[in-house]
């Protein structure tokens, strides 16, 4: 490393003072070395999927059977949830944005990549430092250049220093760029965490409709299972039927009991899981119930245009951050390999008393200026460029995997509304045909024109079409929501959209 530093020993201090001013201009107005921040472009498509989806969505006469419209253009509402049109499921999503400990770490980590970036633009001034001392000490002889020295004395001092680094090569402010990029991730961050929590409740929610109705409805199977048991013991007792008929029907029954235990167990996972999501533990949840019945499947559905969906989706705005934050670091190490230029000044008394501390004739200042030039550090240098174009390299082949995700979270959830539309329909056909199989069955039994197996099929066939009508209900309502969150859920939690926060 090469330091020179200029003989200041003629110049006057108004010279001075005009050279650093003069330099300190050509800093603020010197170029910036590394790459400019460019945002890579969107994949030029106008669509999601291989093929055009259709306007809409088949329709069946059932609950949640309305067709489904596709808009495309759309943009996403922030409260993408109220679209539900349930109350409870509303108070769920805002009591876990108000309360969830993930929405207050994101938020303190965004705060402290804010206070990391006004921290990082006091580079471009100067550093103004206070001092003052008092020392005890003694030269010799040989330093005075005499037989004796000086005996012990007090030196007190005081001073003002200045300094100063030009950035004549923009590593200063390259890096702050760098710490405004990290700050721009971690507001995608948070508007992340905030589109999960709201995604994670809503799908817990629907969960637990689901496992509730199917709890409920698999009770209703138990108890006309547990009624034809009753009758085949009757009628085994009067010789009407053998036990054979009677053990097929206790066989059923506890075949349809054994199912409620797991589904309970889930229903309860579901709970504890909406526990942790809301801010509270299991103990301490208190909801009110939820039904499928009262959620509303929304029917106009916002499909925004790719190009809208890099702006939006925060993941990928939390991947452009990192890029931009790859592209500065390359311009803060390449700076690091130029010359620097450090202007310094300092002011202040020295005094053998402290009272005699800026008296006449106690007065020192002097100006200085570093020029710095790295010439060998064992090639750490030049290897941190190479690391930092290497991470630049590496972000934006993030950037590219995080586009192309969000495009297929997209294209699945649109093409899973599309199908679950189909599976409504066609499960709501065939849980009415298997109702009308069953009563028809019992009636034929009641007359003898048929038997307990068929009797029993015909139950197992109408529990099983029931559990998959709801299964069905649930999941066009999951992935509707799923959905919402592929497209970024419309969430910003920055200036822009503050109005529309909770």
């Amino acid at each position: 490393m090469s330091r020179l530093t200029p003989d200041l020993k003629f110049a006057s201090p108004a010279a001075l003072a005009c050279a650093l001013g003069l330099l300190t201009t050509l800093a603020l107005g010197g170029c910036a070395v590394g790459p400019d921040y460019r945002r890579p472009d969107a994949p030029a498509v106008t669509r999601y999927t291989a093929r055009p989806l259709p306007a809409a969505t088949v329709a069946s006469a059932t609950a949640d059977g309305d067709a489904q419209r596709f808009l495309a253009g759309r943009e996403v509402t922030a409260r993408w949830w109220t679209n539900f049109g349930s109350a409870e499921l509303d108070r769920r999503v805002n009591q876990a944005l108000a309360h969830s400990p993930s929405i207050a770490s994101a938020q303190a980590a965004l705060r402290q990549a804010q206070e990391n970036a006004q921290a990082a633009r006091g580079g471009l001034f100067p550093a103004l430092d206070a001092g003052a001392g008092a020392t005890r000490q003694k030269q010799s002889g040989v330093q005075l250049g005499r037989s004796s020295g000086f005996g012990p004395y007090n030196l007190y001092n005081a001073s003002v220093s200045v300094g100063y680094t030009l950035d004549l090569f923009g590593g200063v402010r390259r890096g702050i760029e760098a710490q405004m990029a990290q700050r721009d991730f971690q507001q995608a961050q948070l508007d992340t965490t905030y589109l999960t929590l709201a995604g994670n409740v809503v799908t817990a929610s629907l969960q637990e409709a689901s496992l509730r109705e199917q709890i409920r409805a698999t009770g209703q199977i138990v108890a006309m299972q547990r009624t034809s048991l009753d009758i085949a013991q009757r009628q085994q007792q009067i010789g009407a039927t053998s036990l054979t008929d009677t053990l097929a029907v206790r066989t059923q029954l506890a075949a349809t009991e054994a199912t409620l235990p797991p589904l309970r167990a889930r229903l309860a996972a579901t709970r504890n899981q909406l526990a942790t999501y809301l801010g509270t533990t299991p103990a301490q949840l208190a909801i009110s119930p939820l039904t499928l019945d009262g959620v509303r499947l929304p029917q106009d559905i916002p499909v925004s245009l790719p190009a809208q969906l890099v702006e939006q989706r925060p993941d990928i705005r939390a991947a452009s951050a990192q890029l931009h934050a790859a592209s500065a670091q390359v311009g803060v190490a390449t700076a690091a390999m130029l010359p620097q230029i450090t202007l310094s000044g300092s002011a202040g008394s020295q005094a053998l008393r402290s009272s005699g501390l800026f008296s006449a004739g106690s007065g020192v200042w002097s100006l200085g200026l570093d020029l710095t030039q790295p010439l060998f550090h064992g090639g750490q240098l030049l290897h941190r460029k190479r690391a930092a174009q290497a991470g630049l390299d590496k972000a934006a082949a993030d950037w590219r995997q995080t586009v192309l995700t969000a495009f297929q979270n997209v294209a699945d959830a649109l093409q899973a509304l599309d199908y679950d539309a189909q599976t409504l329909a066609a499960q709501a056909t065939a849980e009415s045909a298997a109702a009308q199989q069953l009563a028809l069955t019992r009636q034929q039994y009641r007359i003898g024109a048929t038997g307990y197996l068929n009797l029993l099929n015909a139950e197992r066939s109408d529990q099983q079409a029931r559990i998959s009508l709801i299964q069905a209900r649930a999941a066009r309502l999951s992935d509707t929501a799923a959905l919402y969150i592929a497209l970024g859920g419309g969430w910003r939690s920055d200036a822009q959209v503050a109005s529309q926060k909770p």
